[in-house]
């Protein structure tokens, strides 16, 4: 049972420690506590970005020193084989279930994480997380490649969701002056995930290589462990706001904002709206641009600029022998770490940007900017120019990540902040079908274009201007987001009806600082940031160690 004191704060008497009672705030609390929080848990989920670092070394599993191919073997055969080794396009697979899986646990357990609150959500991710890599670890031992699928794919998908959505309903109350800011800084972990993950996977690969082991298992083990401890860490260190909770000083704005709602809708009819599904469209053609170029982004700056990157400007891609493509592909992985550190510096950038020009104004400028430099992206490659190329992909890869940190704060502008974790995570199904829609046209265009004899410095102008096509869709949809019809509206008895003492509260309730939350970082919340920072601080060292070669 829960009980509401006159300063709007609830006692959690009763309630188990992963309620959503017993991780409601007191007062000396500091909110910059929670942004941390989210970091730990999305720093570790992010290396769903980073996985393919295990897939030439489990293409040689039991080769070993080289891949023992069987040629003529069927995608079902591979599942089951235990003598032959798998093929790299075979365990790209887990990139789809990753993808497919977070969009749909987001949908399917939205509510329910609504309900019970960041905590509990937080430590079911961990436990399917981690849980996932030491499934995966048994498919990679015995050689069984549908339980690697079922681990890491599977389970690690719903983990996936549920640690994405986790934080965001929970931040978009701690800051209602910087909602966008708020879950920039959060989100911008995923983002980062794989720039800590994957030199550490590769670390720990050469630790435990043995003469009968490429030590991936192992590094999935180890690992597993390592994100455990850091997801468990920040789900009990989740706090949600008390009834009536304000930061200290703030008021809300005189000047209404037409864009910014004052009122809830429900769950269940947010779908029902157009600017669900305009939203939805918004993201999904934003991103299906931006994946499609991570996707393909170490070949295309190969094939392009091919001996260029090497002091050999009049070489082309086929004119180079073994050594010098190993010396561009050495490149090549440079700008892919650089187009992470853009993509996650664009999710808190361009998030907190969002809460000074307004979310649609943030839209139009990803749009906008984007189908120019799509354009231009063509011109760069003529001239020759890396500096251009690279930094006109890496504002795009900003604005992929910044798409994804400012569609939380554009869902709690249109719906209200009651449900918005919920309707995110149904929209993230956007991001599911983008992960389809991108690759696949980026991709088989490539294939397309090869076959037809087209030169592979010119193999992705078709492709970029097909991408400006996408931007200007999206534009369209963003174009037509509107106020939600106030017949959508949940009353404030509504409201009260469907949440606990504690939000009825309120509803009804004064509303104060009541000693929460005030000024900025105290010592233990600069300490919490340490903890977090340090482990990206390295990955970005190590992005950067990589990439210096490519100017």
């Amino acid at each position: 049972m829960t009980a509401v004191s006159s300063a709007g704060r609830v006692s959690a008497a009763g309630a188990g420690f992963l309620d959503k009672e017993h991780t409601i705030a007191t007062a000396g609390f500091n909110r910059w506590l929670v942004p941390p929080a989210a970091l730990c848990i999305h720093l570790c989920i992010g290396m769903a970005y980073g996985f393919s670092v295990f897939w030439l070394p489990l293409s040689r599993a039991i080769g070993l020193t080289a891949p023992k191919a069987c040629p003529d073997i069927s995608l079902v055969q591979e599942l089951f084989t235990t003598t032959c080794d798998w093929k790299v396009a075979s365990l790209g697979w887990m990139y789809t279930l990753f993808f497919v899986l977070l969009g749909v646990s987001a949908a399917i357990w939205g509510g329910w994480l609504e309900k019970v609150g960041p905590r509990k959500a937080g430590f079911v991710a961990a436990l399917c997380w981690a849980g996932g890599l030491v499934i995966g670890a048994l498919g990679v031992y015995t050689h069984q490649l549908w339980l690697m699928w079922l681990g890491s794919g599977v389970i690690g998908g719903v983990g996936l969701g549920l640690g994405y959505i986790s934080p965001v309903s929970t931040l978009v109350k701690w800051f209602p002056d910087r909602r966008g800011m708020a879950t920039g800084m959060a989100i911008m972990g995923f983002g980062g995930g794989a720039m800590i993950g994957a030199p550490l996977a590769d670390k720990l690969m050469n630790y435990f290589r043995t003469p009968t082991s490429v030590g991936v298992w192992e590094t999935f083990l180890a690992m597993g462990a390592i994100y455990f401890v850091f997801m468990m860490i920040g789900a009990f260190r989740y706090r949600i706001p008390p009834a009536g909770w304000e930061p200290e000083g703030w008021t809300p704005p005189a000047k209404a904002n037409a864009m910014i709602s004052t009122k809830n809708v429900h769950l269940d009819n947010a779908h029902k709206t157009p600017q669900f599904w305009l939203i939805w469209g918004v993201l999904c053609l934003n991103v299906s641009a931006g994946i499609g170029v991570i996707g393909m982004a170490s070949p295309m700056l190969q094939e392009i600029f091919a001996g260029k990157l090497i002091g050999l400007p009049n070489v082309g891609f086929n004119a180079l022998d073994a050594s010098q493509k190993a010396q561009i592909a050495a490149i090549a992985a440079g700008f892919a770490g650089l187009l992470s550190l853009f993509n996650i510096g664009g999710r808190f950038f361009w998030a907190s940007l969002s809460d000074k020009i307004g979310r649609k104004n943030t839209y139009y400028t990803f749009f906008i900017l984007g189908i120019v430099l799509y354009a231009l992206a063509p011109t760069f490659a003529a001239m020759g120019s890396k500096l251009l190329f690279v930094l006109g992909f890496g504002i795009i890869l900003s604005m992929y990540g910044g798409g994804f940190a400012t569609v939380p704060a554009y869902l709690a502008d249109m719906f209200g902040t009651q449900f918005v974790g919920a309707i995110h995570g149904r929209l993230l199904t956007a991001w599911s079908t983008a992960g389809i829609i991108g690759p696949v046209v980026v991709n088989y265009l490539r294939e397309f274009q090869l076959a037809a004899g087209v030169p592979r410095d010119q193999l992705y102008n078709t492709t970029m201007y097909i991408l400006c096509g996408m931007l200007i869709a999206g534009s369209i949809c963003n174009y037509m987001i509107k106020p939600v019809d106030s017949k959508w509206h949940m009353s404030d008895a509504e409201v009260a009806k469907l949440q606990s003492a504690s939000a009825s509260a309120d509803a009804a309730g004064p509303h104060g600082s009541y000693g929460i939350g005030f000024g900025a970082l105290d010592a233990k919340a600069a300490l919490f940031w340490l903890f977090v920072g340090i482990p990206l601080a390295w990955g970005i060292y190590m992005t950067l160690l990589s990439a210096v070669k490519i100017l």
